[in-house]
């Protein structure tokens, strides 16, 4: 199951992304990942989630983001939930191929069993319709 947590900037996304992943690493019988641009949320994360910096695997873009979430899926069958930080960071193109990309994202997290949450600098009325019914906005 793929979730988009949306708002713009300033809203409050990533106080909401270190609440879940501190939470979800609590409850969670398997691994918990969360993946940011840099390594703001070094001191903010449990050591139980696995924190990993994009820039340190230079990750830039769409296709780059789903084969790294893909390696992370198949070398480990335990991971339960992934969480990503400043998605439009790491992906400068925005909007522009993000319905393409969570449709993709949808199919690995099903065939993985894997939550995946990406959060996104944006408003509700700027996302295309297609991808409406898997925001949560701030």
């Amino acid at each position: 199951m793929v979730t988009l947590i949306i708002g713009k900037k300033g809203s409050g996304k990533t106080k909401k992304l270190i609440a879940l992943a501190n939470d979800t690493a609590a409850a969670s019988t398997g691994n918990v990942v969360v993946i940011e641009k840099g390594s703001k949320l070094t001191y903010d994360i449990t050591h139980k989630a696995r924190l990993i910096d994009s820039d340190h695997y230079e990750i830039s873009g769409y296709d780059m983001l789903l084969g790294f979430l893909s390696g992370i899926c198949a070398g480990n069958y335990d991971v339960s939930d992934i969480l990503v930080d400043s998605t439009f960071k790491i992906c400068p193109t925005a909007i522009e191929g993000l319905e393409e990309f969570i449709t993709k994202v949808n199919k690995l997290a099903e065939d993985s069993d894997t939550k995946i949450t990406f959060l996104i600098s944006a408003a509700e009325e700027d996302l295309p319709e297609g991808l409406k019914a898997v925001c949560e906005a701030i």
